[in-house]
């Protein structure tokens, strides 16, 4: 145990297998200020800027802000674990001993960092609290297909812009508050609850009008299960190029993934068309363990035909067409979304305006609705959000 605060610097800058812990903003101003010994002003000031990092984050117990630090670091023994390989002893050993250093590290007090000052002004404090952290990493690895580790611990939805970056306020919905499509909900779960429990999952292309809930409905399926080790990964169109180069890297992951490709088209010489065909086909370069893909499109053969090729001659126009349809055929599961009829679509309003807790007369609500969605055109959840939002905007207050 560090006893003493002139051999907590010597004791962090000894990590190895958490070293990327030292990058951190509130351990990074921590060590600056383990650093001065006789500048009384800057280690005050040093002092002052970790408490206000540590503010910032939303967390006061630095107890329990170094655990989370753990529990999202990517470092050599998790990659290991999850990568189903034998941890060495030297390195297990190492972990060990810097499990014991953040402990410590983990509860130091403000009285114990002050020990060195003569300032008599007002400090900021924190909270510490009791920690186990060698437990809390054990339950961590042993339970790492669920719990990932690294930016995978911490958020379940990615986006790739030359590496894989978290998004940090994913869309929240939830399969309760879809309605109808049951049948269709019950095969996206079924299959990816098959991915989870690495069984054979299908490639699913989920087709059908615009605004019926197909991408809602894979996002909402992530927000149920990603508590079981799922993770989302959306990808454009035009990155599926890369697709082998981040399916190397997620194949190396304990986490289940599925790679989501919203509003999927292609033109007939798209470099992209073969990217993707390799990876539905399972080639040697593109094929990943614990990944499926999730394309929802409002054309059912994925290829936009023109009339050129309609009117090409009968050899020409079957090769065109086989062409066509070989994309669409390779995934495993096609799921159809059609547009819900007047019932369902007032049913959906309905539960909206509940959700929303707003007060109706039924009668008036369904009348609006209906004209909202003769204006647009179409009767689809999407209209249906958009004519609530509209409500709870205040907009058709005459109705509530």
């Amino acid at each position: 145990m560090i006893t003493k605060l002139e051999n907590f610097l010597p004791a962090l800058r000894s990590l190895c297998i958490f070293r990327d812990i030292l990058s951190d903003p509130a351990v990074e101003v921590l060590s600056k200020y383990l650093e001065f010994e006789s500048d009384e002003q800057k280690a005050v000031d040093l002092y002052c800027e970790f408490a206000s990092v540590l503010y910032r984050s939303g967390c006061v117990d630095f107890s329990k802000y170094v655990s989370e630090l753990l529990r999202c670091c990517d470092n050599p023994v998790v990659r290991l674990i999850g990568e189903g390989k034998e941890v060495p002893p030297v390195m297990r050993a190492s972990a060990e001993y810097e499990l014991k250093v953040l402990e410590d590290l983990a509860s130091l007090t403000p009285k114990k960092l002050r020990e060195g000052l003569h300032y008599l002004g007002k400090l900021p404090e924190w909270e510490v609290s009791k920690t186990d952290l060698a437990a809390e990493f054990s339950a961590q690895t042993s339970n790492i297909t669920k719990c990932g580790y690294g930016i995978y611990a911490k958020y379940r939805a990615f986006y790739f812009d030359g590496r894989i970056l978290p998004i940090a306020s994913p869309d929240p919905i939830r399969l309760c508050e879809l309605v109808g499509y049951r049948r269709e909900k019950e095969l996206i779960l079924d299959n990816t609850r098959a991915l989870i429990e690495g069984k054979p999952a299908a490639n699913v292309l989920l087709t059908g009008d615009a605004g019926t809930g197909k991408s809602s409905t894979v996002k909402a399926v992530v927000n149920e299960l990603c508590g079981e080790g799922l993770r989302i990964l959306e990808l454009k169109k035009e990155q599926l190029r890369l697709l082998p180069e981040i399916l190397g890297e997620l194949n190396r992951n304990p986490l289940k993934f599925i790679i989501f490709i919203d509003d999927l088209s292609f033109t007939r010489n798209d470099d992209n068309f073969s990217a993707l065909k390799a990876m539905l086909e399972g080639s040697v370069s593109a094929k990943a363990r614990n990944v499926v893909i999730y394309a929802t499109g409002n054309r059912r053969h994925l290829i936009k035909e023109t009339f050129s090729e309609r009117d090409a001659d009968e050899v020409h126009r079957n090769d065109a067409m086989q062409e066509i349809v070989s994309l669409s055929e390779r995934f495993g599961l096609h799921i159809t979304f059609s547009r819900p009829d007047k019932a369902t679509y007032l049913e959906i309003v309905h539960r909206l305006c509940d959700g929303a807790k707003l007060s109706y007369n039924p009668e008036k609500l369904d009348a609006a609705a209906e004209k909202f969605a003769l204006q647009k055109s179409i009767r689809s959840a999407r209209a249906a959000r958009q004519f609530v939002d509209g409500l709870i905007s205040g907009a058709k207050e005459e109705i509530i």
